[in-house]
Parts: C-alpha cells; sequence; structure tokens
C-alpha cells in the first residue's frame, strides 16, 4: 500500500482534516500530513493550529494511493491556489489507480474548478455547486464516483473517511475501524434526539 497524503492549508476545516488522519490511520492506511506553507505548522479555521507531517515543498509524492483535501474556508481556496498542487492533482486524475478525496467546499473550489469533475457524479457544501464545472451534482452526504470519495460537509466527515477506507480495504475493514469507534449502522434503530 503506498502511502496517501492530507493537504493542509491555512483555513482549512479541522473536523474534516483530522477525522481523516485518524480514522485512515486506524485502518492501518499510510497517511500523512501535507503543509503546503512554508511552515510544518498550519491553523485551521476555528484556530486550532496543528504540526503537519511534512512540507509539500520538501516531498515525494510517488504514486500516491490517496490526494485528500479537506474544505473549509478560506482553507480549500488556497488549496485551489496552490499551483504545484494543482498539477498533482491533475497528474492523480490521470493515472490508472490514482484516487482523490475531498469534502465541503474542496471538491467544488478546487477539483470543480480545475473540471476534474466533469462527467462524475459530485456532491459539496451547498452553496457551492456553481463551481462543480460539468459534474452531475447530486445532493448526498457521501459520494462515489470512479476514483473519487467526496463529502459535504463536517457532520459527514466520519463516514466521508470511512468510505475512503472501504474503497481502499473493503467494506469489513472499514466496518471493523466503524464498530470500534461506536459508530453503527442507524438500521432497525430507534434515533435518538440528542437535542431534545
Amino acid at each position: 500500500m503506498n502511502d496517501s497524503f492530507i493537504f493542509l492549508a491555512d483555513g482549512f476545516e479541522e473536523i474534516e482534516a483530522l477525522t481523516a488522519v485518524d480514522v485512515l490511520r486506524r485502518a492501518g492506511m499510510r497517511v500523512k500530513t501535507v503543509s503546503i506553507t512554508s511552515s510544518l505548522q498550519v491553523t485551521g479555521a476555528h484556530g486550532v493550529t496543528v504540526t503537519a507531517d511534512v512540507i509539500y515543498d520538501n516531498t515525494l509524492f510517488t504514486n500516491p494511493e490517496w490526494l485528500i483535501l479537506p474544505g473549509g474556508m478560506p482553507g480549500a481556496q488556497n488549496l485551489h491556489d496552490f499551483a504545484p498542487l494543482q498539477g498533482l492533482l491533475k497528474r492523480q486524475a490521470q493515472s490508472p489507480e490514482g484516487r482523490i478525496a475531498a469534502i465541503c467546499a474542496a471538491p467544488a473550489v478546487v477539483l470543480g474548478e480545475l473540471g476534474l469533475l466533469e462527467g462524475h457524479e459530485a456532491t459539496c457544501y451547498p452553496g457551492f455547486e456553481s463551481k462543480m464545472r460539468g459534474a452531475k451534482v447530486v445532493d448526498r452526504p457521501v459520494v462515489t464516483d470512479s476514483k473519487f470519495v467526496l463529502g459535504n460537509g463536517p457532520s459527514n466527515a466520519l463516514d466521508w473517511a470511512l468510505t475512503i477506507v472501504a474503497v481502499t480495504k473493503g467494506n469489513s475493514d472499514a466496518e471493523n475501524v466503524a464498530s470500534a469507534m461506536l459508530h453503527y449502522t442507524l438500521a432497525n434503530q430507534d434515533i435518538m434526539n440528542y437535542f431534545g
């Protein structure tokens, strides 16, 4: 299994980025967080600063398993504006085995604006649909199509990350990770209203 990479830009959505790192590592996947800035320290949209594993300019991206983009603003826009990442995403989209995951604003602001979702079923954070150039936009929490796993926002970060695991390692591995986290299917269960 090759390395997967989660890209962090100032203003990233913390829940989405850190959920993906946590879940993929629980599943035994090799994943590194990558700062696209000149510093390992990257500050999210809600003021949470994390230390990335590597800096983009010092990293070789040889046949990556996944390129993973959290959303958040201005994080997604900062990812889009980073030209080296644009080139890497285009190469990954053309690679026979390369896979890309994005959530929240990132499917639209990054992948949609680059034209990488053209002809694919896709989802994104509501209000960004106009940037999904040529995509078949659907209102679903998580969408898989071809080499893409896309999520619509922070509340679905866990299901999005588990879907990345399922696509990579199979449903059984994803279910094992989910069960260990006490995340069960709601089928045949009463849904509790936690908000009274």
